[in-house]
């Protein structure tokens, strides 16, 4: 097999919750078990951290890596979905796996996965350990997949569990209600191992204080007010992330060697070290285009109170989302006054550009439909002038479309 035979079998083998939905999710850890028991406990030869959450995860996964590579680690970053190659899912010290490794691994241990009918997360993560293990990583982030209790990787046993925080998403599968999400997401909480928490709500701290004391977990929340730590950008979704990233550091401080200078430089070059992609990037000026991954209700919140600060002659949103969001929700919190582009991601799970056109239309939304990111954002560009802003977004898979067509182009 070559790498493309060996990422296309991974991805066609058995349904992945990420591009099918619901069908693909397995509720249990039943073979995560069995495949680690089999690869002789990848996961126990080196240190962790485990980082869930419904927003926010990927960027303090992301910046937890970049200080400890700052301070001299070696460190293993397990991070998803990828957004260009499957290789961004699993990294060290910024580098992706290779694809000689990946093809290693899957012609190796094809015949097992084949017969536990394996699904795409539950091989990615074995790969992933396995990769860290054998390479010796220092320590590992290790970025939930969905959910916590039952994602593939809450089979490891970290130095530190990380909730970022908890919004409604993903409802079908966690629950209706926040508490509900909450108790999902507190199942990476461990016996005696110290959990952070970056935001409080009502609602969902209870849960998490009651699940960390009946594991004698000792539980931190992160202090907004106390944080030194700045950010170049001026995100404010990011200094949320930086709080509870400070918060993470003191805890740590003790296990770990992380100086004043190694945090700074972690923070300040995330990208260069870890590849970060998709959060408030930036692609081009005059016209400014910016693409942004969030996709939820909270995370759309947030891009447009981003949006509202950008100074621009017209604003231009490429827009798509998947199947199984709250459409209606997510629509109210756009600006009425920018003109639309409505697509879809190349994935099954896509919301077809058509039914998310009629719903904008509803509420007084002006704009057009297209059948592909690469069109819609064709559009916009060519409908825009140098003092126009182009936004992008919706969904990780229209930024991930948006992203390849770039690089491809």
């Amino acid at each position: 097999m070559n790498y493309q035979e060996c990422i296309n079998w991974l991805f066609s083998q058995l349904p992945m919750y990420q591009r099918q939905g619901k069908a693909a999710y397995k509720a249990n850890l039943d073979n995560s078990i069995a495949f680690s028991d089999y690869l002789q406990k990848p996961e126990n030869k080196f240190k962790s951290i485990h980082v869930g959450g419904t927003n926010g995860k990927g960027s303090v996964s992301h910046l937890l890596a970049s200080v400890f590579q700052e301070a001299g680690y070696k460190v293993g970053l397990y991070t998803s979905p990828h957004l260009i190659d499957f290789r961004e899912r699993i990294k060290i010290n910024g580098e992706l796996i290779t694809e000689q490794n990946v093809i290693d691994f899957v012609v190796k241990h094809q015949d097992f996965m084949k017969k536990q009918q394996l699904s795409f997360f539950e091989m990615t993560v074995g790969m992933a350990f396995s990769h860290f293990a054998e390479n010796k990583v220092d320590i590992a982030i290790i970025e939930v997949g969905l959910g916590g209790r039952l994602d593939s990787t809450n089979i490891i046993e970290p130095e530190l569990s990380v909730i970022t925080n908890i919004s409604l998403d993903h409802t079908a599968l966690l629950g209706n209600t926040l508490t509900k999400i909450a108790g999902e997401k507190a199942g990476i909480i461990k016996p005696n191992t110290p959990v952070v928490i970056g935001e409080f709500h009502p609602e969902t701290f209870p849960v998490f204080e009651e699940k960390a004391s009946s594991v004698d977990a000792s539980l931190f929340l992160t202090n907004q007010a106390s944080s030194k730590i700045r950010y170049t950008s001026q995100v404010k979704y990011q200094q949320k992330n930086l709080n509870t990233l400070a918060e993470c550091l003191l805890v740590l401080e003790k296990q770990f060697n992380l100086s004043e200078e190694a945090i700074q430089k972690g923070i300040e070059k995330v990208k260069e070290n870890t590849g970060l992609l998709g959060r408030w990037q930036i692609l081009q000026e005059q016209p400014k285009v910016i693409c942004d991954t969030g996709h939820n209700v909270a995370g759309i919140k947030l891009i447009a109170e981003e949006l509202a600060k950008e100074s621009f002659k017209q604003l231009h949103i490429v827009f798509g989302m998947v199947n199984d969001k709250d459409v209606a929700s997510i629509l109210a919190l756009l600006p009425k006054s920018a003109k639309y582009y409505f697509c879809q991601p190349e994935i099954p799970r896509a919301l077809s550009s058509e039914i998310l056109f009629s719903e904008a239309q509803k509420i007084g939304f002006q704009g057009f439909c297209y059948a592909s990111v690469k069109e819609a954002y064709q559009a916009a560009l060519l409908a825009s002038t140098k003092d126009d802003l182009v936004f992008v977004g919706g969904s990780t898979f229209i930024v991930a479309d948006l992203l390849t067509y770039i690089k491809e182009a």
